[in-house]
């Protein structure tokens, strides 16, 4: 239960990165699009970031983590080359900016409706 509402929550934050943000585009507006890239983000989420991560440990504690906001940028821009090219999802992003944009509105409106929607596991406060 506890998966399909983080992936509900990361489709909807996509849905606001799509409205509020210029170089992103969607090709049609269906849930499918969202919920379909909401899936790939998750699954480039969980294999590539943490190498991406690992690679550029120094260039993160050099800049004092900020460099997690790239890293973020371009697994969304990655997760997004693969939707469409793999499995033709019409979610379209223009370049480096608006991906990294995107990211950071992705982050954001995860973290407000994880902290309101997602239930506590027991043992946290």
């Amino acid at each position: 239960m506890r998966i399909l509402i983080h992936w509900f929550i990361t489709a909807v934050a996509l849905v606001v990165a799509a409205w509020l943000v210029p170089g992103i585009r969607v090709e049609r507006e269906a849930w499918t699009v969202f919920a379909g890239m909401a899936i790939i983000l998750g699954l480039v989420n969980a294999i590539v970031r943490p190498i991406l991560a690992f690679l550029s440990c120094p260039l993160i504690v050099l800049t004092l983590g900020l460099f997690v906001l790239v890293i973020n940028g371009l697994t969304l821009w990655l997760a997004a080359s693969i939707a469409v090219r793999w499995f033709h999802v019409g979610f379209y992003i223009d370049g480096f900016f608006p991906a990294f944009l995107g990211a950071m509105i992705v982050s954001i409106v995860s973290v407000i409706l994880t902290a309101i929607l997602a239930p506590k596991r027991p043992g946290q406060q």
